[in-house]
């Protein structure tokens, strides 16, 4: 993929604007393995995430550039990114929402101990771990988490 296709879909900003707004954090975790393995280069890896840094309300981005294998400590579904984020940033994962559209995020999800919401895009990859919710897109999964932590957090 090039820096020209890359695209943040609809709904997407207006939806972490309101999760930023209700005081969550917002922490990016990406496997780029092909960076690795020479698929992509990293400078277009770097300049698609600054685009989105400057286009949505992130607090963080984390990125595994190896490949998958037993020596990886960062590779989804392995919670590595997640435990390196909680640990900079003093996060209780257990009250934390992990939110991908791939099994791994579930699995990596489910290794740090956060809620976990699967967004299914149709994939033909199956999941190897039961989400804790399903939902159609970003905005759903944003008013999901918005419902769910003012019930278990009420103000």
């Amino acid at each position: 993929m090039t820096l020209d296709e890359f695209e943040i879909l609809p709904g997407v900003a207006e939806a972490l604007r309101g999760l930023n707004r209700a005081g969550f954090l917002l922490i990016v975790a990406t496997n780029q393995p092909d960076v690795a393995s020479g698929k992509q280069r990293r400078e277009v890896v770097e300049a698609m995430h600054d685009k989105l840094r400057a286009e949505l309300p992130l607090d963080d981005i984390k990125v595994c550039y190896e490949i998958d294998g037993p020596t990886s400590t960062c590779y989804k579904p392995k919670p590595g990114m997640l435990l390196e984020a909680s640990r900079e940033r003093e996060i209780d994962l257990t009250r934390s929402y992990m939110v991908g559209d791939r099994w791994r995020d579930v699995g990596a999800g489910r290794r740090a101990g956060c809620v976990t919401i699967f967004i299914d895009r149709g994939y033909t990859e199956p999941l190897t771990e039961t989400p804790d919710t399903t939902c159609a897109d970003l905005p759903q999964a944003a008013a999901f988490i918005l419902k769910h932590s003012s019930a278990v957090n009420p103000s």
